[in-house]
């Protein structure tokens, strides 16, 4: 009997490890997918997370805002991203997020190339929610790095990853949404920077024109009219 009593003692012990791991799990994964925006709850209305960058949803006109924070060593920082002659890439990550690691390994190569000659900036939110000794361990060499809760208030991030491509000539978001890899990044970058904004294609269209020999008032322009 006192065998018996043993033997249903170490299997309750065993079921209990085995429950307790298997909660531990879910409870991962429930945040990983969290992270990436995705709800679970069957009475939350449907939501559509943005995956790549897509035409931003904004007020039109409205300014990009300089990054502003501390860099993961505590000193102080700003970075102008409006009223300058480049582009700059805002990578929004976390510590915490699991599908940010590979972002983070992904941009300690030295060998990493940013479309549009784009300026890459790491932002992620401040002190008092990430750890700037995680941070620093994480943070790329050759890649600045800001924590910032202002930035992701400022560009009303929904969560992390999330970029947002950002024109210095103009302070004008080129695009920003969600993505998963920095390969698919890289080509919705290269998507948005050739489809442009409707108000810089007449530009661009004259400079190809001028390109290819046809100046204003080229015949070739007007074919409506007589000789």
């Amino acid at each position: 009997m006192v065998a018996l009593v043993s033997i249903l003692a170490v299997a309750v012990g065993l079921l209990s490890l085995l429950v307790a791991g298997l909660l531990r799990s879910h409870a991962e994964i429930l945040r990983a997918l969290q992270s990436l925006g995705v709800s679970l709850d069957p009475d939350a209305p449907e939501a559509q997370s943005p995956t790549g960058l897509t035409s931003p949803e904004r007020t039109d006109g409205a300014p990009a805002v300089d990054v502003a924070g501390i860099d993961p060593s505590g000193a102080p920082v700003t970075f102008a991203v409006a009223g300058v002659d480049h582009r700059t890439l805002l990578a929004f990550l976390s510590s915490t997020c699991l599908t940010c690691r590979g972002f983070w390994d992904a941009f300690a190569d030295r060998r990493l190339s940013v479309p549009g000659r784009a300026r890459l900036l790491i932002v992620t939110k401040g002190s008092e929610a990430e750890s700037p000794a995680t941070i620093r361990k994480l943070a790329p060499s050759g890649v600045h790095t800001v924590l910032s809760s202002a930035a992701w208030a400022d560009y009303r991030i929904p969560g992390a990853p999330y970029f947002v491509l950002l024109d210095g000539s103009n302070g004008d978001v080129i695009g920003e949404g969600a993505a998963t890899t920095w390969d698919q990044v890289r080509d919705l970058m290269a998507q948005s920077l050739d489809d442009g904004r409707p108000q810089d294609r007449p530009s661009r269209v004259n400079a190809e024109l001028r390109t290819a020999g046809i100046e204003p008032g080229h015949p070739s322009l007007h074919p409506d009219r007589g000789e």
